[in-house]
């Protein structure tokens, strides 16, 4: 027992050593792009783990929000570039320029990607000057944004993020990018929506683009489309008249599928259909209810009918024509009919509705209504009684059934005799 416990000790010495012989074998330099955990706060620094014989250290107001709270917390990954290894520790950075920047400074940003922060100045025609501290630099007009920024004013006076990308003249002469800056991010993005992106998945997105068909709609890096039969659960002729460019929706996924090559090139279908709502609003439809819907397509098989819970097909079968009727010049596109629920078929539960089946549903409606109030009046209430009673009650109603008065009858009585006595 006591030799394997020796055995056991001996072993996990073995592995503690190989790790820190790995760790000090992992030598950084400025430049170098690290990530590793966060694995203390404190309060002018953060601490990251990245593999190295001493931790990386972040100073905390890199990593601070418009508001001045801290965007990270414990076990948060982050990625980060090394500016400076000294005796005192390895220094990280995962902006340039929020304590001022230098030659050195901006080489660095170069060689590692990492963003500077620098001030807009002045917007002319071919893009914008900057402000990188105490250097000038210049962002060309088609690098800053993703797409074509046409209005360059609205950038002055603020604070933005750029990329290095040329240095001229020992530094006098500095080229950035804030398109790149954006690119990372719309990548970094389009990483996490990735990962949840499964179908079924309930996501948000901005509309960019509306098309006849269709519109488009960015998920955060990724972009889908959501068809125009998908935008509600009844007809949609007009998109306008449902939503907007740069409105935000809630979106489900319907479909993924590889679009090229590249595994991040796809087609993704997206609904605004909710799910729920869909099967709730189906099942509060009894099999018995008659619902007014609009013919919205025909086809060989069946009427596709758009109705308050959705559009259905009502099976030639259940259309109630007479055998090799023409469907389609009896149930044109935009007519008004009504249907009954059927149920739900198909891998996806889409709905069947019937034409014919309206009718008798209506009779057995009008049946359970009519059995409703007997059940009533057998348990002791006035209930229906005779036809005749019906007939009693009804004249009663009428005001012409009151009894005339005595003076009238004797009027009316009196009448006959006196053109019998006239004709005499």
């Amino acid at each position: 027992m006591a030799q394997q416990q020796d055995e056991d000790f001996a072993a996990m010495f073995e592995a503690q050593g190989a790790q820190t012989r790995a760790r000090l074998s992992k030598r950084v330099r400025p430049g170098q792009l690290v990530e590793g955990p966060v694995v203390e706060i404190g309060a002018d620094s953060v601490f990251l783990d990245i593999g190295a014989k001493s931790e990386g250290r972040i100073d905390r107001t890199q990593l601070l929000d418009k508001d001045g709270n801290l965007k990270v917390k414990v076990g948060d990954k982050l990625r980060a570039t090394v500016s400076a290894v000294s005796t005192e520790g390895i220094q990280l950075v995962v902006a340039i320029g929020k304590g001022g920047i230098d030659t050195q400074s901006l080489e660095l940003a170069l060689q590692s990607g990492v963003p500077v922060e620098a001030t807009v100045t002045k917007a002319v025609k071919a893009g914008l000057e900057v402000e990188l501290g105490s250097v000038r630099a210049f962002c060309p007009a088609s690098q800053v944004d993703l797409g074509f920024a046409q209005d360059l004013e609205r950038f002055v006076g603020t604070k933005q993020f750029f990329k290095v990308i040329e240095i001229r003249d020992g530094g006098r002469s500095v080229i950035v990018s804030r398109k790149a800056v954006l690119k990372d991010e719309r990548e970094n993005q389009a990483k996490a929506v990735r990962e949840r992106l499964v179908v079924g998945a309930e996501l948000e997105g901005i509309v960019q683009t509306i098309q006849p068909y269709g519109a488009f709609v960015d998920l955060g890096g990724i972009e889908g489309m959501i068809h125009i039969s998908e935008l509600g659960h009844g007809r949609v002729d007009k998109i306008a008249d449902v939503i907007k460019i740069g409105e935000t929706v809630k979106v489900r996924v319907l479909a993924i599928e590889p679009r090229g090559t590249s595994p991040t090139d796809l087609k993704i279908s997206l609904s605004m259909k909710s799910a729920d709502q869909s099967t709730e609003s189906a099942a509060s439809a009894a099999a018995e209810q008659v619902l007014p819907g609009k013919v919205g397509q025909v086809t060989n098989f069946g009427v596709f009918v758009d109705t308050e819970i959705g559009r259905g097909l009502v099976p030639t079968s259940e259309l109630g024509l007479p055998p090799n009727a023409d469907a389609k010049r009896a149930f044109p596109v935009g007519k008004e009919v009504e249907v009954v629920v059927l149920g739900r078929g198909g891998g996806e539960g889409k709905l069947r509705f019937s034409i014919q089946g309206v009718a008798a549903a209506e009779e057995r409606s009008a049946f359970k209504t009519f059995a409703k109030e007997a059940k009533k009046g057998a348990g002791g209430g006035k209930g229906l009684g005779s036809l005749g009673d019906l007939m009693k009650d009804l004249q009663a109603k009428l005001p012409d059934a009151k009894p005339a008065p005595a003076q009238a009858r004797e009027s009316a009585g009196d009448a006959k005799p006196a053109a019998t006595r006239r004709r005499a």
